[in-house]
C-alpha cells in the first residue's frame, strides 16, 4: 500500500461511502480509495447512491440527506489539474504553499449546474459549514487543497482536504486582520451540497 493510499485509508476509515452502481462499475469502484469529499444537490454525474445512515454515520449525525451523490477519493481530485497558491496564514501568520484543484472545477467533474449565484455549501467534518457563490469561489480561485507545504495534509491538521484562497491577493480581504480572512475556509473539507 503506497504513503498515500494509506493515508487516505487511515484518515476516514469510518467514511465510507455506499454506491449503487452496476455489478461491473462496483467492482472497478471497490478498487479506489475511500471517499474524501462527496458532492450532492445540483449535480449530473453521480456515481453513487443515497445517504446510507449506517455507512455515512457522520454524515447521518450531521443531518445530511440526499438521494445521489459523486465522491471524489484521493487519486480523483489527484487527477485534475492542480494550481498552487501561497497565502499567509492566520496560524503562524507566514505563508504557506497549498496545492489542488480548483474547487468550481471540482464540482464541474462532479456535473454540477453552475451560475454565478449557484450556492456551494462547505462542510468541514466538525460540522462547521460555510456558502459561497460560484462568483465568489471563482473570483477568488478557491482550491481544495490536498497539500500544505509540498506534503499531503492529514486528518487531526488542516486536511486532509481545506477549501481554501489566497485572501493575500483579494484585496477586500488582505486589508483584514488575519485571524479574519479564512471565515468561509473550512479545513477538514468532506461535503459540498450543489445549491441552484
Amino acid at each position: 500500500m503506497n504513503k498515500r493510499q494509506f493515508l487516505g485509508t487511515a484518515a476516514l476509515a469510518g467514511v465510507s461511502a455506499t454506491v449503487s452502481l452496476p455489478a461491473h462499475a462496483a467492482a472497478a469502484a471497490a478498487d479506489n480509495g475511500p471517499t474524501l469529499l462527496t458532492v450532492t444537490g445540483a449535480i449530473s454525474k453521480p456515481n453513487r447512491g443515497k445517504l446510507d445512515p449506517v455507512r455515512d454515520q457522520m454524515m447521518y449525525k450531521q443531518k445530511l440527506s440526499f438521494e445521489r451523490a459523486h465522491g471524489f477519493d484521493y487519486a480523483a481530485l489527484s487527477a485534475l489539474p492542480a494550481i498552487t497558491i501561497k497565502p499567509t496564514l492566520e496560524y503562524d501568520a507566514k505563508p504557506h504553499t497549498l496545492r489542488g484543484p480548483l474547487l468550481v472545477e471540482v464540482m464541474k467533474a462532479a456535473g454540477a449546474q453552475l451560475n454565478d449565484n449557484t450556492k456551494l455549501v462547505l462542510r468541514a467534518i466538525d460540522g462547521f459549514a460555510a456558502v459561497v457563490t460560484v462568483a465568489q469561489a471563482t473570483a477568488q480561485r478557491y482550491i481544495v487543497a490536498t497539500h500544505l507545504d509540498g506534503a499531503p495534509m492529514g486528518l487531526g491538521g488542516l486536511g486532509p482536504l481545506w477549501a481554501v484562497y489566497e485572501a493575500d491577493k483579494v484585496p477586500e480581504m488582505a486589508s483584514k486582520p488575519l485571524t479574519d480572512r479564512f471565515g468561509l475556509c473550512p479545513w477538514g473539507l468532506y461535503h459540498v451540497d450543489v445549491q441552484v
